[in-house]
């Protein structure tokens, strides 16, 4: 299994037999408005431009997962890419009649904790909570997703969450190989973070029974945290070694 980093959250899963593409966030730099115009440097986003071998990995995508509908993980572009090539797309339920509107072929919906045939394999949706207090409500559902396919290492894509009871559940019950988790400790103007802080990064990290695999840093306006903050602080709980954070375009295999 190899694991290809594009940019922010999207992630491309390759095996022998499957290439599942994951919140495809594929438009240009600075395509997007800024996300906070205050706290932040009012940048537009993407801050990074696709590494130059996307192209590459994107054209033997097979399967498009899709997380939630923020335009940092399917953008205007991911649409047009997924459509152009009749990609199939399993999301949640609560997902399925946007991006039907969208002209998305979305072939398979998920419920929370409600495992499914997928592929040569299963696939389980698991809730997400898309930042502390108040602005969780605001920023809507997301799902995450807990994959097992046939004689593969599992993955567990956490997607944009807090530190939950349901996170903790999958890392130390059903024990992920490869665990995702977003660390660009994300804020908007108002209102408390949209990601883990840098405490529950790491408690995630320690509680993880196989790799953790760090994504969501230097792509967006509204997460300041560094991929070098985020290995020193992973070097000073002497975490790092389990840890994979990689550079866009880069890939890890397992």
């Amino acid at each position: 299994m190899k694991l290809h980093h594009l940019r922010n959250a999207t992630l491309v899963i390759e095996t022998e037999k499957h290439v599942i593409l994951i919140d495809p966030m594929l438009g240009k730099r600075k395509t997007i408005p800024p996300f906070t115009l205050f706290r932040y440097k009012p940048k537009r986003n993407p801050l990074t431009a696709l590494p130059k071998n996307s192209r590459e990995i994107l054209s033997k995508v097979t399967h498009c997962l899709i997380t939630h509908l923020h335009p940092d993980h399917i953008d205007k572009a991911g649409e047009v890419f997924l459509k152009r090539k009749s990609i199939p797309v399993i999301c949640s339920i609560k997902d399925e009649k946007k991006l039907t509107q969208r002209g998305l072929t979305v072939t398979q919906t998920l419920d929370y904790w409600q495992p499914e045939d997928f592929l040569d394999g299963k696939i389980t949706g698991i809730p997400a909570l898309h930042g502390y207090g108040f602005v969780a409500r605001l920023m809507g559902n997301v799902m995450g997703f807990f994959i097992e396919l046939k004689d593969e290492k599992s993955v567990y894509i956490s997607s944009d969450t807090i530190f939950t009871n349901d996170v903790e559940k999958v890392l130390t019950e059903l024990k992920p190989d490869i665990s995702t988790v977003a660390c660009g400790t994300a804020r908007l103007d108002f209102g408390q973070p949209l990601l883990m802080r840098m405490d529950e990064i790491l408690r995630f990290t320690k509680l993880a029974p196989g790799k953790v695999f760090a994504n969501h840093l230097e792509a967006l306006n509204h997460c300041p945290t560094t991929r070098e903050e985020l290995k020193e602080a992973l070097t000073e709980h002497d975490l790092l070694s389990k840890t994979v954070v990689l550079n866009d375009g880069e890939c890890m295999e397992y």
